[in-house]
């Protein structure tokens, strides 16, 4: 069965490991094929958009899926879970699924958990800048010694 995609004008996106850039114009594809890997535009992050631990753990599930030899990048990745798992214990059950996908082979799956992953941290760090954001504001308090 294949897949049908709509790009965007001047959308790129990844079909195996050729970039495909559209022209002016929006345009349709049907795309015919087994275990080709597909990425849209706004689903690839680079090294330089790669900012937080997450998208870091993101990145190298992308390369993983895109990758001939995904095997490559599971050192990387494994160090990465390992250091999230290690400040943040709650961000394990993503973990899991995803490290769980990548053994199964589902690596689009994998991708998918890791968005997860990178919802879940900016979670976290909004709720830090929340109560960041509250222990600026309140009063000191005032204490004074009897002498």
């Amino acid at each position: 069965m294949a897949l049908k995609v709509e790009l965007k004008p001047h959308e790129r996106i990844i079909v195996g490991n050729s970039v495909i850039t559209n022209t002016d114009q929006r345009a349709r594809l049907l795309i015919d094929g087994e275990n080709v890997p597909i990425l849209r535009e706004r689903d690839i992050l680079t090294p330089e958009t790669a900012d937080s631990p997450a998208k870091l753990v993101y990145l190298a599930v992308q390369l993983m899926y895109i990758s001939p030899d995904p095997q490559t990048q599971h050192g990387t990745y494994f160090n990465l879970v390992r250091d999230i798992v290690t400040a943040v214990p709650s961000a394990w059950p993503i973990i899991e699924d995803i490290n769980n996908n990548i053994l199964n082979g589902d690596l689009y799956r994998a991708l998918k958990d890791a968005r997860k992953l990178i919802a879940y941290e900016e979670k976290l760090r909004s709720h830090l800048d929340t109560a960041q954001d509250k222990s600026r504001n309140e009063p000191a308090d005032n204490v004074s010694s009897a002498a």
